[in-house]
């Protein structure tokens, strides 16, 4: 009864080293969707520290690889050293992803509070007509997000470009898709975006933050379950004498 016990723990100890592999692969891809999005939108948050978990997951993907290999190897070879080190190492990266959903956290709380001091330095420097890396930015957020302004299309009233051109109108890029023969113009409001862009860089900011706290917290309980079957492993393997004599090609007197 007990061997079959650690036969079922062995079996499921492999399928969770599988899926290691793919978790690494998933997170890692996290970490990276997290870099590429915020390069988009990098001119409205300015604080590069929020990277830091995006960082660590990759980290704890590459990692993942490592345990993988090590927990595949330590099972079939029965080795209780390879299995002590198995699960010490996924106890480290479960302490890892456990700081990872708390910066997460912590990084999400702030994301409001920084787009809103950046994007008003952003939309003021706005300039349409030699766009600069900013620029760019901004026109494509309004384009991506379906937004116009910071809160609404009449805070474009207030940039420095909008004054300058005087001709009373937006850029191209707050009108609806919709709206074919749209330029802009505030004198048809209908073909603008009417919801403005901060709200909605914050709300994708912080969707993204979500996507690695709870890839975080997934593989996290992944990891318990890979824990658990080492340790029933292990602790069976040194008091059921005949695991131990099946091992070491022993028999019974």
């Amino acid at each position: 009864m007990g061997q079959c016990g650690i036969t079922s723990s062995k079996t499921v100890l492999v399928f969770l080293n599988l899926i290691f592999w793919g978790a690494a692969g998933i997170l890692c891809y996290v970490g990276a969707y997290v870099f590429i999005t915020y390069d988009d939108y990098d001119h409205f948050f300015e604080d590069v520290y929020t990277l830091i978990p995006a960082v660590v997951i990759i980290a704890v993907g590459a990692l993942l690889f490592v345990i993988g290999l090590i927990g595949c190897c330590a099972t079939i070879r029965e080795s209780r050293c390879g299995l002590a080190t198995f699960v010490i190492i996924l106890l480290l990266v479960f302490v890892t992803e456990v700081v990872v959903v708390v910066l997460g956290y912590v990084y999400r709380a702030k994301v409001e509070n920084e787009v809103d001091r950046s994007i008003q330095k952003v939309y003021k420097t706005y300039n349409g007509t030699n766009p600069d890396a900013a620029s760019r930015a901004i026109d494509y957020v309004q384009r991506q997000l379906h937004c116009c302004g910071i809160h609404n299309y009449s805070d474009w009233e207030n940039t420095d470009w909008f004054k300058e051109t005087k001709n009373q109108s937006v850029p191209l890029s707050c009108c609806r898709e919709t709206a074919r023969s749209c330029n802009g113009s505030l004198a048809q409001p209908a073909d603008l975006y009417a919801e403005g862009c901060e709200a909605l860089v914050v709300k994708k900011l912080q969707e993204i933050m979500m996507h690695v706290i709870w890839a975080a917290l997934a593989f996290a309980a992944i990891q318990l379950l890979g824990m658990l079957c080492a340790c029933i492993v292990l602790c069976r393997r040194s008091r059921d004498p005949a695991y131990e004599l099946l091992i070491t090609g022993g028999t019974y007197a």
